[in-house]
This record gives structure tokens, sequence and C-alpha cells, in this order.
């Protein structure tokens, strides 16, 4: 059995309100009705954080991400006061990465200095796209104006990293559609933009009344000269969804992808934590209510399970071939707590397939690997 060391630890917080629930999202998420609770649900946070902090050994926060739900419905004051309180109770590293999601609404855009002056280094814009009809039919509240707007504004507020989400393979959408987007996104000079596949999750309004989606051959051709355009502008593809110019990467994903730790406080918030040589992930109840009612007592807990050894190299591979980086044999022993010779025969059998390649002791997809990687999983569980 090779030593299971603890790696980096990560921070996410779940906000769970919208203005208005997405058809297409699958987040834990809910339309608010006049009252955010504000106040109340910072103190759910804070003794959540405080339940989790009695599971684990003491160590710097690399990253925090505060996802949503619409994390920019939440008053500077409010975030202020969570983010003192994290900072009493954790040690940041000196490099951390504060991530807020935001929309691009133009309420939300006018509190995009405050947000800066908090301390939150990077703004993540849920965009989708910059056409109306698209908006539309995704059912998002901004218009493409306020979507161009607030990026403009969150440059003024001062930040340095900024990640714009976009979709493609939307319904009836074109390759000069798609085009577009990416056209406008890279004019705006953004550090990261994510480009994601719309996908037709379960027990979302899409999946019970499916939109009229381009046929799969489309989708993978708009998709490809999407990535030309965006390598052609100088962002690098460090992950299937993921583009960035050098140095704006992602913190938090990345810990995600390499199999690092991290706590989820929130309603529905997920975290996986190493200690003493065990894997462990735990989830909170995930109604805002509920959870207000019992945050810091064992009732706020939705699940608690270890990763068996059986389950780890499936769940660390789901994670690591996602970046094009890919992971060291040593890597996988740290993270995992396994020996590499179980897997060995393994990658062997796939780099012979040219799903993966080995080059300076990094595992990683070939992009025919990327192109199948359920299938490139599906060896591993």
């Amino acid at each position: 059995m090779a030593s299971l060391t603890p790696p980096p630890l990560s921070l996410y917080i779940h906000l769970p309100w919208c203005v208005k629930k997405c058809p297409y999202c699958d987040f834990n998420s809910h339309t608010y009705h006049g009252d955010l609770q504000e106040k109340r649900y910072i103190d759910a946070l804070l003794a959540d954080l405080d339940q989790d902090l009695q599971q684990i050994q003491p160590r710097p926060i690399h990253s925090i991400f505060i996802g949503g739900g619409t994390p920019s419905l939440f008053s500077p004051d409010s975030l202020q006061r969570l983010l003192e309180g994290i900072r009493a109770r954790l040690t940041l590293s000196q490099d951390i990465e504060i991530t807020l999601e935001a929309n691009p609404g133009t309420a939300e855009c006018t509190k995009f200095k405050h947000y800066s002056q908090l301390g939150i280094h990077r703004l993540s814009l849920g965009i989708q796209s910059f056409q109306e009809d698209k908006l539309v039919s995704l059912g998002r509240i901004h218009n493409a104006k306020e979507a161009i707007q607030a990026v403009a504004m969150a440059q003024k507020a001062g930040f340095q990293r900024i990640n714009l989400d976009l979709m493609f393979g939307l319904p009836n959408q074109s390759l000069a559609d798609a085009l577009y987007d990416i056209d406008t996104a890279i004019a705006l000079e953004p550090g990261h933009i994510s480009h994601y596949q719309l996908t037709l999750e379960p027990n979302t309004l899409f999946a019970k009344r499916p939109p009229a989606l381009p046929p799969e051959d489309d989708i993978y051709h708009l998709q490809q000269h999407c990535q030309e355009k965006l390598a052609a502008h100088g962002y690098q593809r460090y992950e299937i969804s993921a583009f960035a110019h050098p140095g704006k990467e992602c913190k938090h994903n990345l810990n995600y992808w390499r199999f690092g730790d991290y706590l989820g406080i929130g309603a529905g918030a997920h975290g996986k934590y190493t200690q003493a040589g065990t894997i462990r992930r735990r989830w909170k109840i995930r109604h805002p209510q509920h959870y207000m009612e019992k945050a810091g007592g064992l009732g706020s807990i939705g699940g608690d399970v270890e990763v068996e050894n059986q389950q780890r190299p499936l769940e660390f591979m789901m994670n690591a071939l996602r970046l094009k980086s890919g992971f060291t044999p040593e890597q996988y022993e740290q993270r995992t707590g396994l020996p590499w010779s179980e897997q060995k025969p393994i990658i062997d059998n796939l780099v012979a397939d040219r799903l993966l390649q080995s080059k300076d002791n990094f595992i990683c997809c070939t992009e025919k690997g990327w192109n199948f990687l359920n299938t490139v999983l599906e060896v591993f569980s």
C-alpha cells in the first residue's frame, strides 16, 4: 500500500438562490421571493464551517470558490462578514485565489467594485451567449448588451482574473452563431473562458421538454472550430472545457481535478477530505430553509461516507484525465494511497489503443481519448 498524503485544501461555499431557475440547470438553486435572509444564511455557513473543522487537520486554504445559485445577489456587507469569519477560523495561503460567481444583470454589476475591495480576486460571469435569441431560449435574465457591460464593469472594478462561461450546442445554434459568441468573448479579453456543451440533465425543465438541439456531428464540428479560434488567440486548453491565457487557470478547479481536498459549506455543498489514512466525502442537506435550521448540527449532514480503495482509481481518473497535463504515477499514489503497479497494465493497454499517452512521466489523454473519455473511464469502474 502506498502512503496517502493529504493534498492541498480548498473551500467551496454554496449560496443557493437565483432570481430565476434556468431550464438547463441541475445545480441546487432556488428562486428567491423577496428576502434572501442573508444574515441568517451567513450565520449558518459559519456554524457549518465550525462543524467541518472538527473533522480535519489544520491546513492552509489554497482557494475559495463562492458558487451557486447566484452569489452576486448577496450584498458586499454580507460577503465581508462571511470572509472575515473564514479568516478568523482558517489560515489562508499567501497566494490564495478567491472566486465569486456572478450574474451579468445590471443590479449585480454595481457591486463589483465592493467585491474587489473585499479581497475577492476572481470573478466568474455566467454569460452563456452574446445573442438575444439564445439567451431567451436558455432562460437567462440578462441581455447581450448587459453581458458585454458586465465584463467592462468587472475590469473597471479592478478584477485581473475574469472567467466567462459560454455554452455551445444551443437550440438552433449554427457554426456562425457559435463563432460569434467566441469572437465576442475574445474581444473582451478575459483571462479565462469556460466553453462547455449544453446537456439535458435529469430533473430539469429541458429534460422534461427538450429543445431542438443541433445534430451531434454539427455540435462536434462547431466545437472544433471554436477551439481552434481560442487557440489562435492564446487561450490554452488546459482542461476539457477550460481555456486560459498562461497563468490565468482556475486554481480552485485545478485542485478538484488533481484530486485535492475541499471543504463544502452551504445548502447541498459537497466536500472531500483526506485524514488518518482515509478519504471521505461529506455533503449537506439541500433545502436552504432546512439547512439554516440545522447548520452546525448533525442534522445538516446529508451524508458522510468513506471512499473505499476500490472506488479510488475511478474517482481519481475521472478528475485527473480531464486535465491536458494529466498526472504522474507518484501523484496517483500520493492522492489515492494505492500502488501504481495495479494500474500500470490498464494504462499500458489504453496507451496501446492511443487513448492515453505517456510523456516525461506524465499520463494524459490523447485527443482521441478526450473525445471518448467515458470509454476510457469505463475500464476503471
